[in-house]
């Protein structure tokens, strides 16, 4: 099983081909090929090859890698399937090849001039090249020689690599891990808030912002599922808990729905005989006429439907909001910020409770995230010695409060939950107020395209009477 990626380059031929070759990576350079060039030569040849086609700027080679399953091939096979790669994909193509075995997955290196000696063309690569040839050549030259490859359609979805390094050695991911928590929490949450208790009571830190984040206590980074999966979006977890989660997850409704479904425009049926001759008849009465197919969707007929669409949204918030003139539209700006000053207030007095009892709900966490290392630590287990003495503080601390912990923890889901709706009213707040700029914003611009087009129409209508 290969992993392949392409990266366009603008840097120096020099040192990417020198990378490739290196001989504490090749086995002293015995894991090299070279194609259409020759050893110790190939960046004078393919600079030469630019200058000979006037084509120096721009991007300088392509670098691909083909990254293979641990332990399933040997360097000599993946120089094989590389040079068998580079001799059906770049044939013309000035290429420089190298099998790295520093570390514990074997991979191979092309790097390949961006102009074809033979036809003086730059190579061009896009999503259809990569998925159409590198990956499709790369994978039937891995079946040809008895490798796995990745199945189609087992996830659409792009992961790391470090990611699949562990999924292939069926080690878990930290994403896997998260999307496995994230649907257990949805299943056992009573609302929105409880998952949020939930979450940080399974060890995780939790970003509340435009999008969700979480993170694992160490980590650096805050991982977003949401943009991979609408179901771990806010609006979507909410939909999940209302009872929607099987729905969602057979397929059988989309987790935030957004827009319509497409519905594709079906052909006519082809009728004939007694049928076809009616139809025949009836549009030569004019009483049907010739279907109408909707236009090929251009870029610019796409900015146009967006744009309407824009307009659309922005006249529908007019009139549900019966704002018709300026005072109107100051009136409401001064209300809504009103309400998002409270809105933000309220806020402001929910987190100051909460950061008062930030050591408490600190320790609930704990002390449910941490009990399986508490039980390792028990067991006998060694290296579990700090997370042992961080659950017994917590346990300390939950019982020198002097409030029992059931009431505790529905004291934090409570916040949590209504944290979780301020910051919904705050954003829809907030939308509110940019709608309010945007239409101001394009008033001007708009009497000024209806005076314009009003004009043309007088004086079309000016000529036309000129020539009655």
């Amino acid at each position: 099983m290969a992993i392949t990626k392409i990266l366009a380059r603008k840097g120096r031929l020099d040192v990417g081909i020198n990378y490739i070759l290196n001989g504490d990576k090749t086995q002293e350079r015995v894991l090299t090929a070279h194609l259409n060039c020759d050893p110790g030569r190939e960046c004078r040849q393919m600079l030469d090859t630019k200058r000979a086609m006037g084509k120096t700027d721009g991007v300088q080679y392509y670098h691909v890698i083909q990254s293979f399953k641990p332990g399933e091939i040997t360097p000599e096979l993946a120089l094989e399937i590389a040079t068998e790669f580079a001799e059906e994909h770049l044939p013309g193509f000035e290429t420089v090849i190298g099998v790295h075995v520093d570390k514990e997955h074997i991979h191979a290196h092309l790097i390949f001039n961006s102009v074809n000696t033979e036809t003086g063309e730059k190579y061009h690569s896009n999503a259809q090249s990569y998925y159409q040839q590198i990956r499709a050549i790369s994978d039937r030259l891995c079946r040809e020689h008895g490798l796995s490859v990745i199945m189609q359609g087992a996830s659409a979805k792009a992961v790391s690599y470090i990611e699949w390094l562990r999924q292939s050695k069926g080690q878990p991911t930290f994403r896997s891990m998260l999307e496995e928590d994230l649907r257990t929490a949805i299943q056992d949450a009573n609302d929105l808030g409880h998952f949020f208790l939930l979450m940080e009571h399974k060890g995780w830190e939790i970003s509340h912002g435009n999008r969700l984040g979480f993170r694992l206590r160490g980590q650096e980074r805050f991982m977003i599922p949401g943009r991979k999966n609408p179901l771990f979006t806010e609006d979507g977890i909410r939909a999940a808990i209302q009872g929607n989660l099987e729905d969602i997850e057979a397929g059988r409704r989309p987790a935030v729905i957004y827009h319509p479904s497409y519905q594709p425009c079906k052909k006519h049926p082809k009728y004939t005989g007694f049928m076809a001759l009616y139809v025949h008849y009836l549009y030569v009465l004019g009483k049907i006429g010739q279907r109408r197919y909707p236009p090929r969707m251009t870029p610019q007929l796409r900015q146009e439907i967006m744009r309407f669409e824009r307009c659309r949204e922005q006249f529908a918030f007019l009139r549900d909001n019966a704002i018709a003139t300026q005072a109107d539209m100051a009136a409401f700006q001064t209300r809504t910020e009103k309400t998002l000053a409270n809105l933000t207030k309220q806020r402001t007095i929910l987190n100051v409770r909460k950061k008062k009892r930030r050591r408490l709900y600190a320790a609930l966490a704990d002390v449910e995230a941490l009990a399986p290392a508490k039980q390792c630590y028990e067991e006998g287990l060694s290296g579990m010695e700090a997370e042992y003495t961080r659950y017994m503080e917590a346990v300390a601390a939950l019982e020198k409060c002097g409030v029992p912990r059931d009431r505790l923890m529905a004291e934090k889901a409570e916040i949590y939950e209504q944290l979780a709706e301020i910051n919904r009213q705050i954003r829809a707040e907030r939308k509110k107020l940019a709608l309010c700029r945007e239409i101001q914003s394009r008033l001007p611009q708009m009497e000024k395209e209806i005076n314009k087009i009003e004009e043309n129409t007088k004086e079309v209508e000016r000529d036309e009477r000129r020539r009655r």
